[in-house]
Parts: C-alpha cells; structure tokens; sequence
C-alpha cells in the first residue's frame, strides 16, 4: 500500500509517500481499503514536534491521520463476515495511520456511512462533526439568541453556523479574506463579516447591537473583540485558539456582566453516550441532511498542500484527502 509517512518533524515537506507492506487486521478489526482521511490542525501541530494536547509526540517515522473512510476488505478473526464490502467510516482515536491506502481499527469503531454521504463528507461528519454536537449539546442555541461563529468557513464554524440557523437563531457569521466570506453567503446568515478588517467589531455591533452567544474557536484578537460585543448576561463557549493563543478573561469580564464562559474540553466526554454516541448522531444527522459538511480534497499524494493550506487558512471547511478506487 502507499501511505504519507513523517520520518522528521518539521515542515509540511516532511510529509512523504512510502510503499509500505500491507495491512493485517488483529483480531476483533477490519481491513478498510480507505478513499477518504480526514487532515486536521492536531496533525500539523504534531508534524511541527509539538504535543496537542492529550495527544503526546509518536515515534517515527508516523502515518498520521485518525479519520477514515472506505470499504471493508480483510476481516479478523471473530468478525462477523457482514462486515465485508460495507462501505464504513472511523475515528482510529490516539493511534494514527489515516493518511494511507489501507488501515486497521476495532469493528466497535465502525460507523456504516449513509447512502447519501460522499466518503469525504462521512469523514467530516464523524471527526469534525463530533465536535459540533458536543458544543450545541454543552451551549445549545435558541431561536431568541444572537449567535457569533469566527472561522465560520472552516470546518467546524460551517455546521455551527448551519445549526445556529435552523434554530432560528440571528447569526453573524465571519471569517478573514474576501473568498471566505464569499462562501459564507450559501450558508444564509443574517450579517458576514470580515474580521480581517479593521472595523468588523463596529459592523456587528451597528447590525445587531451585541452578541448573546459565542462559539470561539479561534481566540486572540478575534476572540477578545468577541467577548467585548457580547451582552450582559450571554454566554461565551470556548473549543480551541487557531489564532495561537486562548481568549483573555478575567473574573471582572464575567462577574462585571454576568458571563457564562465555557470550556469543551473533557466536558464532551462527559456528555450521555460519550464521544462515539456524537460520532453517531453526527453521522446520522448529515444522512438526513439536517446539515451538511463543507470540505476541501487533496490527493493523498499531496498531503503536504493540504497542511500548508490548512495552516495558512486558504483551505475551506473539513480538509480530505483522497485516494481513487
């Protein structure tokens, strides 16, 4: 099989294609001859040599990636012969090896992928997806709310903004760079705006007076306007910082104005079901077209664009790469 491997951490060139032997699975695993891996901000940062969080350095040389989609093609032993030839998806969870031709994962981990649902998409849905249902779920929005997505281009902030809108919600969606707020116009906001400019703050504050709920995953400077825009009395759920570094706040942001602040975090895990019962619903929910993923594909071959794009923000909604059957 052909896999991108990282013998070195470093930059996006690092990552290569390699022929590698083929997979065996255990037993109680498949086989997927996988077409689709998901990329995701976690992978650049370890490529870089620095830890993500829960996720500590692997050992090289790697196959990075943890969500794929695909056929199954080999069974182990114990598995049910049903399996074979389903077309599935998965998250391989803290072991790595999406980026390849082939992978392995526990059949507890399979996810039978909606007729409706191109490869890509199911990959979208049950990694980014995931996420999405575990924020709504934590800080769910109402029709009643003002709801603010930055990044709303990228994966996560598109379905956000989806599901913001069919609660009924006003929402403000915004990104940097007029080709990502273009694309936000499919997603029939109330207000886009881009925050690459200097008087976005101002833009939103004349169209909808402030914010009563946040979805930030981008931190920094955006982040801290965001706050800034934010009601007394409104709700501010934190999930990442792409901008490098968390929002500021400090006790007299919260008490001053009654905040609620959250942080995803471990708090998912918590949620009834669990993770893979997000995965699930996620799954099931693009099936009905409830939402829909926004993704941008990449040959496997090209792995290392697809980092370079990822990281400089050219690249639109959930990030796959892509291997022909």
């Amino acid at each position: 099989m052909r896999a991108i491997r990282l013998h070195e951490f470093g930059p996006p060139g690092n990552l290569v294609l390699d022929d590698l032997p083929d997979l065996t699975p255990d037993p109680c695993q498949v086989r997927i001859a996988v077409s689709a891996s998901g990329v995701h901000l976690l992978d650049t940062t370890l490529r870089r040599g620095e830890a993500g969080g829960p996720f500590a350095l692997p050992d090289l040389p790697t196959v990075p990636g943890r969500e794929v989609a695909g056929v199954v093609d080999e069974l182990g032993e114990g598995v049910d012969e049903s399996w074979r030839g389903k077309r599935v998806v998965a998250h391989l969870g803290m072991v790595p090896g999406g980026y390849a031709e082939q992978a392995v994962t526990a059949v507890g981990s399979l996810y039978v992928v909606p007729p409706e649902l191109t490869d890509a998409e199911a990959v979208a849905a049950v990694g980014t997806g995931r996420t999405v249902l575990g924020i709504l779920d934590l800080e769910p929005p109402t029709a009643d709310d003002v709801v603010f997505v930055p990044s709303a281009a990228g994966g996560v902030g598109w379905l956000l903004a989806q599901a913001a809108r069919t609660t009924g919600a006003t929402v403000v969606a915004a990104a940097r760079g007029a080709d990502r707020t273009a694309k936000l116009r499919e997603l029939g906001a109330d207000v886009v705006v881009d925050y690459g400019s200097p008087d976005w703050a101002d833009r939103v504050r004349e169209r909808v007076g402030g914010l009563s709920l946040v979805y930030d995953g981008v931190g920094g400077a955006v982040g801290r306007a965001a706050l800034e825009l934010t009601r007394p009395g409104g709700r501010f759920m934190m999930f990442g910082w792409s901008a490098g570094e968390a929002t500021r706040i400090n006790t007299g942001d919260v008490i001053g104005r009654g905040l609620t602040v959250g942080w995803l975090g471990q708090r998912m895990r918590a949620l009834p079901g669990g993770i893979p019962a997000l995965a699930g619903r996620s799954l099931e929910l693009a099936g009905r077209g409830w939402w829909r993923p926004l993704v941008s594909t990449y040959p496997l071959a090209d792995a290392a664009t697809a980092h370079v794009d990822l990281e400089g923000r050219r690249a639109l909604g959930k990030v796959v790469l892509t291997v022909a059957r």
